[in-house]
């Protein structure tokens, strides 16, 4: 046997260990003489065998002549292989599967009961013969192998397996659970409120926002205007030297607005008080006939974007006065196959005003209260019941007291009519019953003032009796403060009659941000401004070829629209089937803007996207 790497020099396999053996049985002529071990003593069980060199082969037939030992590791039992078998071919054409470790077994016993019999006779057994072809098919097998080395884990006295091809059926529980793909969310819920500021954070560059070139500004410009919308590839290898994306970026960024005053900021109007302070005084403050001509272009205005929407050229508008804000969305928008307006925050007055003018309205999370406890069990409006009876004793217990302690004062003041002989013919007022009466019928209605639950949504025509209402509303104006005879200010994403074009101001910087104990480079873009839901979706649609589908985004909302996402309307049967390819809006945006919102009265505060999946919080 040819020494191999690795191996002792003395050692042999299994293979050639059976083959040696066969061939001491043959050319023994006594047997095996246990006297002829040295070192083996009778009183040792025959069933375990002591180490030793082994006896000494005879120098019968040996041409080479010398002195060579058996190997003492021939008959250790560690070489079973419950997984060895042999094929032997018989004369008939039949095919035998052989345990090898059994032939092993029976031929050991063979040799040991009657070995000189098996050596004198020329011929073999059928069993021998059989065994002798395994053995060299066997050893044509093994030669064609590769020995193994000390790397393998495989054991050194068990002989090498055939190789077998047997297919392998995968079950389907079988499959590792990394392997299915997550749940993969390409799109994040509507939001219809206006944010002041977004802060996108990547780790990818976001250098190519910025500073585009004179041509790709006018391209981006000359596309908004046309509604001309380009189709970015899945993902961007270099964004920074990509014309497309920097023209699509500069069109996202364009809105429309009305009035527009360089030197004072017109979004947002509640609560600009202070900000507008800082700013240089109003000429038509004091000017009532600047003020009229102020209205009568913010009119016409109004007028033609309502014009548009009611076309279907214009998909939404707001309006912002600095007490309350507007949202006029066209049908097939938010559910709703007619046209819808939502105001918030409103007051008892401006409700009042609205019902005298005509125009009917709901408030929808009033309602949606009221429907809430009608779904009380009993033992629940028990509870409630008797809550809202101890407030109304404890006010009636209060205007006791106070009147009790009033009495004296009106006996004095109608001391004269007793000396007039009047007294009995006057009914003096019910105090308590008036008190009651009208903290209980104004309680409810003045606690919704300048909160989320005012919000107030008016639906099909009514919206034309709405924009009449609004255009000569004089509560609309403030007639004192820094806003002082300053129009509401309109915001649509397309042209309108009187609008003046804008653009968001975007800025990018690279900082480095510290993660475990190494800094990584985090690039952000800031885009400031009054930012319309589908600006939103047109940023993030741009940012998910460039940044690989990795950033995330913190968004600031105008606190008085959030409530903008109340899904409010009634009218839904033929929201699906209104066409509004016409509206100026890349059909993305128009796709997710004509689904219901499901923020109820929040908005998104962030959106994550990680492996082209969004997440978002509200």
């Amino acid at each position: 046997m040819s020494d191999q790497a690795g191996y002792s020099p003395s050692f042999k396999r299994p293979s050639e260990i059976m083959r040696m053996r066969m061939k001491r049985a043959r050319l023994s002529t006594n047997g095996r003489d246990s006297a002829d071990s040295p070192g083996q003593s009778d009183s040792s069980p025959s069933c375990v065998r002591p180490f030793s060199p082994g006896p000494l082969f005879s120098t019968l037939n040996r041409t080479g002549g010398g002195i060579k030992r058996r190997n003492p590791f021939a008959s250790l039992e560690n070489t079973y292989s419950p997984r060895k078998k042999l094929v032997i071919y018989n004369d008939d054409g039949n095919v035998e599967a052989v345990d090898l470790n059994q032939i092993k077994a029976s031929s050991e016993k063979e040799g040991d009961g009657d070995m000189s019999t098996r050596t004198d006779c020329p011929t073999f057994s059928p069993l021998s013969s059989r065994l002798t072809k395994a053995e060299k098919w066997e050893d044509k097998d093994v030669s064609r192998k590769k020995s193994p080395s000390f790397s393998e884990d495989e054991s050194l006295f068990e002989e090498e397996e055939e190789d077998v091809n047997i297919p392998l059926l995968k079950s389907p529980n079988s499959i590792a659970p990394a392997s299915i793909a997550p749940p993969v969310c390409t799109q994040y819920p509507a939001d219809w409120s206006l944010k002041t500021r977004l802060l996108f954070t990547s780790s990818v560059s976001l250098s190519w926002a910025e500073k585009p070139k004179a041509q790709e500004e006018a391209l981006g410009l000359i596309q908004h205007c046309r509604a001309q919308f380009t189709s970015l590839p899945h993902s961007l290898q270099d964004p920074k030297s990509c014309s497309e994306l920097r023209c699509a970026f500069q069109q996202s960024l364009v809105y429309w607005q009305h009035p527009s005053i360089p030197w004072i900021p017109l979004f947002p109007r509640i609560n600009a008080d202070r900000r507008l302070k800082s700013a240089k005084s109003s000429p038509w403050a004091q000017d009532t006939t600047l003020q009229q001509s102020l209205m009568n272009e913010w009119s016409v205005s109004l007028s033609s974007l309502y014009s548009l929407m009611k076309a279907r050229l214009c998909p939404y508008f707001y309006l912002c006065s600095y007490q309350f804000t507007v949202l006029f969305r066209a049908a097939g928008l938010a559910g709703s196959g007619s046209i819808s307006a939502l105001i918030s925050p409103t007051t008892r007055g401006l409700r009042e005003a609205m019902k005298a003018e005509g125009i009917e309205f709901t408030l929808p999370l009033v309602e949606e209260r009221r429907r809430s406890k009608e779904l009380l069990t009993p033992q629940e409006e028990e509870k409630v019941k008797e809550k809202a009876e101890e407030c109304c004793e404890l006010q009636e217990d209060d205007a006791d007291d106070q009147g009790n302690n009033g009495e004296d004062d009106e006996d004095g003041s109608l001391s004269w009519l007793k000396a007039m002989g009047v007294q009995d013919k006057i009914k003096r007022p019910d105090n308590i019953t008036a008190q009651l009466w009208c903290s209980r019928k104004e309680g409810s209605a003045v606690s919704l003032d300048h909160k989320p639950e005012s919000v107030v949504c008016v639906e099909g025509p009514h919206t034309f009796t709405l924009i009449n209402f609004l255009i000569n509303c004089k509560s609309l104006v403030a007639v004192a403060g820094a806003q002082t005879g300053l129009p509401p200010t309109l915001l649509a994403p397309v042209a309108f009659r009187g609008a003046t074009m804008h653009t968001l101001k975007a800025r990018s910087v690279n900082v480095k941000s510290q993660v475990g104990s190494a800094y990584q480079n985090i690039s952000s873009l800031e885009i400031t401004g009054p930012i319309l839901p589908t600006t939103l979706h047109n940023i993030t649609t741009l940012l998910r070829p460039a940044q690989k589908g990795n950033f995330s985004a913190t968004l600031y909302t105008h606190a008085p629209t959030a409530v903008m996402n109340t899904h409010a309307t009634k009218d839904q049967g033929t929201a699906g089937s209104v066409d509004l390819s016409s509206c100026g809006l890349h059909p993305g945006s128009v796709e997710q803007f004509k689904q219901p919102s499901s923020l109820g009265k929040t908005a998104l505060t962030h959106i994550s996207m990680n492996n082209y999946s969004y997440t978002w919080k509200n």
